[in-house]
């Protein structure tokens, strides 16, 4: 079996498209990977490491830059012409975009081939290339059951869930003493997002120098594209906070916490989710079509999560957000407890069963 996988731009992207890959190798003893990412995105560095083979596409979102569009829409005809030789060579039996705009080439130029093609959306508003490539889909899978009315031009769409959920349910808990954290203390965990959140960072800035966070310890996962040293130099005193730009074990730093913090995106929220872990979720409000609001709006509504509107923050509003949550122990059981309706779906098996039924019906 020769699969394609493309995903680019983001962690939110690249993450569950690597979750599906595992999910393929474990399954499939003969099966044969390609991905396709961009030249200059966080996945060209991500996947050739993980023993993916690997193709770049040199290609961009679009903006409000005329002249940058124009070249952009050259850059694409000169990605689908690739795309065309390495499927031709590659032969793959389906092709699975996983979101980012360095899918559209991939997927379009699958469907004039005539090969079977996946997309799967992660967030409950769809991003802008998967609403446009799910009419070259044969099938889209979804996270959130919102989703489904978006696709309304797709052949096909499935409720899949988010394949960081199968992932978190395996974690097992970072010794946190080994970063240098106490066993009496408890730990929070703030994640900032895999890009970082700037606007932020003040706000972060002046509650890391206040007294209000004395009783419990922290780790601030800012974002691989923050200045992490210009970030410390603000900081009046690091005792009982720990700040790094990336932790790659995510699920085992928050599985060895008390509380999570994090931005909406879908990943880290079922990752949350499959580690049971009480958590304050602040969305981006920069974000395509505000999706963030909206992934955190279904998960709130079931009382799976606590919200806190970005605009709403200062050092006193989150020192009092957290010390709640941290001492209401029946808070914490009612969040855990909702948390079992999306634990019972397993995505990884649902979308490989899926695609596998897609493949065999070509045949």
């Amino acid at each position: 079996m020769n699969i394609i996988v493309s995903a680019g731009g983001s962690g939110g992207h690249i993450y569950p498209a690597l979750a599906i890959v595992e999910e393929f190798k474990k399954r499939e003893k003969n099966v044969k990977i390609l991905y396709i990412g961009t030249h200059n995105r966080m996945e060209k560095d991500i996947v050739p490491k993980k023993g993916i083979p690997y193709e770049a596409l040199e290609i961009y979102g679009f903006t409000k830059d005329i002249k940058r569009d124009i070249k952009n829409l050259f850059l694409i005809r000169k990605a689908e012409k690739k795309c065309l030789r390495i499927m031709k060579e590659f032969q793959p039996d389906v092709v699975i975009g996983v979101g980012g705009y360095v899918t559209y080439p991939v997927v379009k130029v699958a469907k004039k081939l005539g090969i079977k093609t996946f997309i799967h959306e992660q967030n409950s508003r769809p991003g802008k290339v998967n609403y446009v490539v799910s009419r070259y889909a044969d099938l889209v899978g979804v996270t959130f059951k919102s989703s489904i009315d978006f696709f309304k031009k797709a052949k096909k769409v499935i409720y899949t869930g988010h394949p960081s959920l199968d992932g978190a349910l395996n974690t097992k808990p970072i010794d946190k003493t080994m970063l240098g954290f106490s066993i009496s203390k408890k730990l929070v965990v703030y994640v900032a997002g895999s890009l970082g959140s700037s606007s932020l960072n003040q706000k972060m800035i002046d509650f890391l120098n206040s007294d209000l966070h004395n009783s419990y310890e922290i780790m601030y996962i800012v974002g691989s594209t923050i200045d992490i040293e210009e970030f410390k130099k603000k900081l009046i005193s690091t005792k009982g906070v720990k700040v790094v730009p990336y932790f790659e074990n995510l699920p085992g730093i928050m599985a060895s916490s008390d509380l999570v913090i994090s931005r909406a995106g879908a990943g880290t929220l079922f990752e949350i989710i499959g580690l049971e872990k009480p958590s304050i979720i602040i969305p981006s409000p920069n974000v395509a079509n505000n999706h963030q609001y909206y992934n955190a709006k279904e998960l709130k509504e079931n009382k799976v999560i606590e919200v806190l509107e970005e605009k709403e923050i200062t050092k006193e509003v989150l020192a009092s957000k957290i010390n709640k949550l941290l001492s209401d122990l029946e808070k914490r059981k009612e969040l855990k407890k909702n948390m079992v309706e999306y634990k019972k779906i397993q995505p990884s098996e649902i979308i490989y069963n899926s695609i596998k039924k897609l493949i065999q019906s070509s045949k």
